[in-house]
């Protein structure tokens, strides 16, 4: 029997229907803006980022967590020594920017949460020191300042010995100009920017999984990769800020982009205006999604709609502006290629994968 997302315990319909009742009593308190001088761009809710607008610039805010990828550090540090919270630190920091850069923002400041269970988890000094480092250096990629944050020790809610680890951003952009708006058209190009790794969505079901192999974490992943399955699980996510800020710089017009994350490849029509996403060359999943789909197993149609494949961006852009983004992709130190296109179908919604037989309508994402 093949696994699911559910099956590790994450169901998005019961976690979607809690955002969406959240973007509904948030709306209602978008009047209190108006002392501080800003107001609520119409569309900003259900977004990756929250947007406030006032005369000459908009400020974005973020909040994200890294979710369940360092209990797979905990476990692979267990079973070799090596420790990888350099790679998670800069994961938590790039699932947080990766949102904020979406709405075309460039990150300013970035907060971390880190919640213990013991404070005794702060005395393994290697470890420790490895969270601060990775986070200063995932800060640095994304040319933010680390702002603060907050370690409180939550005895009898987070295990004495776990680390959850999470923060949030703010961002500006100015000028106005910049705002990446959601402007899509009719045989807009899609552009993926390809992910390191798992990068940091689907790690409840990839720890599912380390259970059934035969090396746990240490089992090789083949298929022409010579990592363990631990360090390619861990490998450190892309930033991407640095794409969208070459973009902005060398006046390359963004219509939208998306940050490839939970949802997988449903994510590519988040958008809330219906259009058809026409994925004509996808690209071959890399070694680590081959293993995991064959050592789960996990259905392709189920490793798709969880796991990010190998893209961790997108961006759609008019078909006259396809090289110059591939360019400041390439600049940017990011492996990019057109995978398709956009239609207008109607009022149909829905991303569509020809060559791999795969089609998600509307009703699979309800994140709005």
């Amino acid at each position: 029997m093949s696994l699911s997302y559910e099956s590790s315990g994450v169901r998005y319909d019961q976690l979607d229907a809690f955002k969406r009742a959240c973007q509904q009593a948030a709306r209602s308190t978008a009047g209190e803006l108006a002392a501080h001088g800003y107001t609520e761009p119409a569309t900003t809710r259900g977004e990756s980022a929250y947007l406030i607008e006032a005369a000459d610039h908009f400020l974005a805010h973020v909040e994200e967590g890294l979710g369940t990828k360092n209990l797979v550090a905990d476990a692979v540090q267990a079973q070799t020594g090596k420790c990888f919270y350099h790679e998670v630190a800069i994961d938590t920091v790039a699932t947080i920017v990766n949102d904020l850069v979406t709405c075309g923002a460039r990150p300013i400041s970035v907060a971390m949460h880190a919640a213990v269970g013991d404070s005794g988890w702060f005395s393994n000094a290697v470890r420790m020191q490895a969270l601060v480092d990775g986070w200063a250096e995932g800060c640095r990629r994304a040319g933010a300042v680390w702002g603060g944050g907050e370690t409180p020790t939550l005895k009898d809610i987070v295990n004495p010995g776990t680390i959850v680890l999470a923060g949030s951003a703010i961002g500006k952009i100015f000028p106005k100009s910049q705002r990446i708006m959601g402007d899509v058209r009719d045989g807009d190009a899609i552009i993926f920017l390809a992910s390191t790794g798992v990068q940091t969505n689907g790690l409840s079901l990839c720890r599912l999984i380390a259970d059934k192999v035969p090396q746990c974490y240490a089992t090789p992943i083949g298929h022409g990769d010579p990592r363990n399955y631990g360090e390619a699980l861990l490998a450190a996510s892309a930033i991407y800020v640095d794409f969208v800020v070459r973009c902005q710089q060398t006046g390359v017009k963004l219509n939208y982009v998306t940050h490839v994350t939970g949802h997988g490849w449903r994510k590519l029509m988040r958008l809330e205006e219906p259009f058809v996403y026409e994925i004509t060359t996808p690209g071959e999943a890399p070694a680590l999604f081959k293993f995991l789909i064959e050592a789960g197993p996990i259905d392709p149609r189920e490793a798709y709609a969880t796991f990010n494949m190998g893209v961790g961006f997108a961006a759609y852009v008019a078909p006259s502006a396809v090289e110059d983004t591939l360019a400041a992709a390439k600049a940017a130190g990011h492996g990019a290629w057109v995978a398709g296109r956009v239609k207008k179908e109607g009022g149909r919604k829905a991303v569509v994968i020809p060559s791999l037989g795969l089609t998600y309508e509307a009703d699979t994402l309800q994140v709005r």
